[in-house]
């Protein structure tokens, strides 16, 4: 901001000193207009011809002749004039006229008017000399800009903070309550510094943070400096490169240079895998000047000279491609995982962001923490933001329950659009999410239904039938094969209804991501989980290196013949989860058509309200009983 601020200030000054000079280049035009221009503006005088003027000296007629040798003119006063003398073009010779002038005894005198010419000449040498030394200025001091930003060109770019204070403390991040103990520790390091050391404790030189984006890794960071007190250094890591060679380890030297001068102090670096990455690998483009860059902050971490009081925490979600030389102990000593939030940090977090914002009495901060599984702190926060901000575009004065759905909807699956017109496209796309819909209600281990609804989205998405995340699965990644199984026939509930309702030879391309996720699922459970007739074996590999797309790529390790009996396998998963599909559809056709009807009417329908719906026509599983139950 402050070099935006100098630049719009140097331009201003610019565009002020060229008006000024070209004032003066103006004035100075107008100044050293030739008299003879000046004069045709002037009143025309009575005037004669040489001749006239001769023939009125020879009869006796002129009484006095003032002659002006500069404008090679004569003013001519005849005898007995009261008005305006007569002003004479005379020739530069004219012997004639004075010895008519003698011999006629008439006053004659030369008067050679004021000359400018000298001072109108040094009046335009000087307006001249004025622009050049105006331009040499403004040259010089551009070149002197240049300069010092070239002297300036290997300094830290790192936002200092001299405040005694962030403005941010621990009570001000929520959900990551782990975390925030094991960086309890590093404050109580920088505030007291003296316990430790006294009894031969070293103080850890760097914590690295990892987790996912937008678990508040910076917030963590600058939570610790407004705990401990201390000055506080932010800088990103893909500052320090450059394509200069040189330029990123001069700004490392002078940020811990800076930072040493204000000990004890924290330094921030985040996203630190843009310099931090392996050496000599090529992994991400690498470079002589990253790796130089590297060498210098793994010198200036724990290297030749001690950086007594300088604490550095580092961000990174990927701590997989780091050089092994930045982990070890003396630089990093501590990797502190900065995780999803669970459900009841999620509460706690939404608490913090609902502060500020004027919520209706009956939103459930606690239900709200619930359906939102998954999902970061920076999306719990934008989540509210974006349902305050439908509220004020729909004039209301506090954030409903509406809001919040649509936000939730909109963050999650995307924009919703007008809905369609009843046709036969609408009553497809009705059948086809209700099959999600009711599998998800009937089977034992899926996840509850949410809502499920016909009205468009963007993207190309018609409709949707969402699920409540299981809070234990999503936590702890432990699913099982009962779950992965219903799982892949609640997935092909859209396709099987089409097939049975419409008929094989009518079922529509909506199912294309349905499927795709089906084949996901099948493969890993016979080449990762074990969960085939193939037994206990793995016969894939993820393949996490970055140039390859990192987990989407996996390395086969097995036969050809393997190969088929995995395409087998998964094929034989696939065809038995439609197949059981199809029935559960086939069996409770007359409930489909009544929620169809249903649905057609009202475009959404509440997970709450769709379980009492078809409880009224079969038994449901003991966790869908039980939600029915408690509402």
């Amino acid at each position: 901001m402050k070099k935006s601020a100098l630049q719009f200030r140097f331009r201003s000054i610019s565009r002020q000193s060229w008006r000024f000079t070209l004032g003066l280049l103006a004035a100075g035009l107008m100044t050293c207009t030739p008299s003879g221009v000046i004069a045709q503006t002037e009143t025309d005088p009575q005037t004669l011809s040489y001749t006239q003027l001769l023939e009125r000296v020879d009869g006796g007629q002129v009484e006095a002749i003032e002659y002006d040798p500069k404008t090679k003119t004569a003013k001519v006063t005849l005898i007995n004039q009261s008005e305006t003398p007569y002003t004479v073009e005379v020739l530069p010779e004219h012997p004639e006229l004075l010895e008519k002038v003698r011999q006629q005894n008439v006053d004659y005198d030369v008067n050679p008017s004021t000359d400018n010419s000298a001072a109108r000449s040094l009046l335009a040498n000087l307006v001249i000399i004025f622009i050049l030394f105006l331009v040499v200025f403004l040259l010089l001091r551009r070149s002197a800009a240049s300069s010092g930003q070239a002297l300036n060109f290997g300094k830290s770019r790192a936002r200092f903070q001299m405040e005694a204070k962030t403005g941010i403390l621990f009570e001000d991040v929520a959900g990551i309550d782990e975390a925030k103990e094991e960086l309890q520790e590093v404050v109580s390091f920088l505030k007291e510094t003296e316990r430790f050391t006294s009894i031969g404790a070293r103080i850890p030189k760097g914590v690295l943070l990892v987790g996912p984006p937008g678990t508040g890794k910076t917030l963590l960071a600058k939570a610790v400096a407004g705990e401990a007190e201390v000055p506080f250094f932010s800088i990103s890591g893909s500052e320090f490169v450059e394509m200069f060679v040189g330029v990123g380890a001069s700004r490392v030297r002078d940020l811990f240079r800076k930072a040493k001068e204000n000990a004890p102090c924290l330094i921030f670096i985040d996203e630190i895998d843009a310099v931090g990455r392996q050496r000599g690998t090529g992994i991400g483009g690498g470079n002589d000047e990253r790796e130089q860059t590297l060498n210098q902050l793994l010198t200036e971490m724990d290297g030749f000279e001690g950086n007594n009081g300088v604490i550095v925490i580092a961000a990174t979600n990927r701590p997989d491609v780091l050089d092994s030389a930045l982990l070890r102990p003396g630089r990093f000593d501590r990797q502190v995982t900065v995780d999803l939030p669970d459900r009841k940090g999620r509460h706690k977090i939404l608490d913090v962001h609902a502060r500020t914002k004027k919520l209706a009495e009956d939103i459930s901060l606690s239900l709200l923490a619930r359906r939102t599984p998954g999902l970061s702190g920076a999306e719990l926060a934008n989540l509210l933001n974006e349902a305050a901000i439908l509220t004020a575009r729909r004039r209301k004065e506090v954030i409903g329950q509406s809001e919040i759905d649509d936000a939730l909807d909109r963050l999650t699956i995307g924009l919703k659009l007008k809905p369609l017109l009843d046709s036969k496209k609408k009553c497809l796309i009705a059948y086809h999410e209700l099959g999600h819909a009711l599998l998800a209600t009937l089977l034992e281990n899926t996840d509850p239904l949410s809502k499920v609804t016909i009205i468009p989205r963007s993207g190309g998405i018609g409709g949707f039938a969402q699920m409540i995340p299981d809070e234990e699965n999503v936590d702890s990644g432990l699913y099982t094969r009962s779950w992965i199984i219903d799982n892949i026939i609640m997935t092909l509930g859209g396709r099987a209804c089409e097939a049975e309702v419409f008929g094989d030879l009518e079922v529509t391309r909506g199912a294309e991501g349905d499927i795709q996720q089906v084949t996901n699922l099948a493969r890993r459970m016979v080449t990762l989980y074990g969960m085939s007739d193939l037994g206990q074996l793995a016969l894939e590999t993820p393949n996490g290196e970055v140039f390859l797309g990192g987990d989407n790529m996996n390395r086969s390790e097995y036969s050809q013949k393997i190969a088929e009996k995995i395409d087998l396998q998964v094929r034989t998963i696939a065809n038995n989860c439609y197949g059981e599909a199809r029935r559960l559809i086939r069996e409770n056709r007359a409930l489909i058509d009544r929620l169809v009807d249903l649905l057609l009417e009202q475009e959404t329908i509440e997970g709450d309200e769709f379980r009492k719906l078809v409880a009224e026509y079969t038994q449901l599983p003991k966790k869908q009983q039980e939600m029915v139950m408690a509402q």
